[in-house]
């Protein structure tokens, strides 16, 4: 836990995260072995007219293991979201998703959506794309006895640690930050436990009964999208969109899959204007 960061204790475990500004609630969801300063450029933008609440949901990278029940699959990572919103007391809030995190979202906003007002995602996994290639082979490989540990290996060296996250954005990201994401998995058998569960868990079926049960959504839904993104490409935002009855996308120039590290003001602007406009239209109606 670091010492901005404020504590929830919730029934599958503690979740730490950052809180910051006043108004309408943003809450930011982050993928697959990265923590909450994802979106710290994002939220800092924000922050002067929204609150801004940056958590380290436990899909890898969390300081804290959760209980060893915690139920880790998509819907359990929904679960302790709505949770988590729920022992804050948010209300109506803007849901911002990033890669994995994305899917989890569609899969809260889905299923649990009675705190959720609107909804951001940012290049992530939809329908039958969770996980992305190349990997689909983590979640099968995670079911071996210490696979884990040996697929966490090679991530304490730096430059293997730095290009294995390279392709994820349009520039290096520093080697102290991808080392403490990799660190707790590496050192805290919880937390590695944790962290098979959530590997374990992604399967395109959970992304494909969101984007049915999505064709019914009622509540806006922005496409922030980076369309030189190898991994999530602009077409499956668009094919998405086309079911969702309150959807728009904007598309996010020089940037990758971790669009909130490359182009945090341009992703701030579009969320910024997004709520605003969404939140104005029922008084102007």
């Amino acid at each position: 836990m670091r010492s901005d960061q404020k504590t929830a204790r919730l029934p599958q475990g503690e979740i730490h995260y950052t809180d910051a500004g006043e108004g309408e609630p943003i809450v930011f969801v982050h993928g697959y072995l990265v923590d909450g300063r994802l979106w710290e450029g994002t939220a800092a933008a924000l922050a002067s007219d929204f609150r801004c609440i940056c958590p380290d949901w436990p899909i890898g990278s969390q300081t804290t293991a959760m209980a060893p029940d915690a139920d880790l699959s998509p819907p359990g990572i929904a679960r302790i979201i709505d949770d988590f919103l729920a022992e804050l007391g948010l209300e109506n809030v803007t849901i911002v998703g990033n890669d994995s995190g994305g899917a989890m979202s569609q899969v809260l906003v889905t299923q649990r959506p009675e705190r959720v007002g609107r909804l951001v995602l940012t290049n992530c996994d939809t329908e039958e794309n969770f996980p992305p290639k190349p990997f689909g082979v983590l979640p099968p490989l995670a079911r071996l006895p210490g696979a884990m540990t040996l697929i966490g290996l090679p991530f304490r060296v730096a430059p293997v640690r730095r290009a294995s996250f390279a392709p994820f954005a349009k520039r290096p990201i520093p080697d102290e930050l991808t080392a403490s994401w990799m660190a707790p998995s590496q050192s805290d058998p919880g937390v590695q436990r944790d962290l098979r569960k959530v590997t374990i868990g992604m399967n395109k079926r959970h992304t494909l009964e969101a984007a049915k049960r999505l064709a019914s959504f009622d509540r806006p839904v922005l496409f922030a999208w980076a369309p030189e993104d190898r991994f999530f490409k602009l077409e499956r935002a668009e094919r998405l969109a086309e079911v969702i009855p309150d959807s728009r996308i904007e598309t996010i120039a020089d940037a990758k899959t971790f669009v909130a590290l490359d182009q945090p003001e341009r992703v701030a602007d579009a969320i910024r204007t997004f709520v605003r406009e969404t939140s104005a239209a029922p008084t102007a109606a």
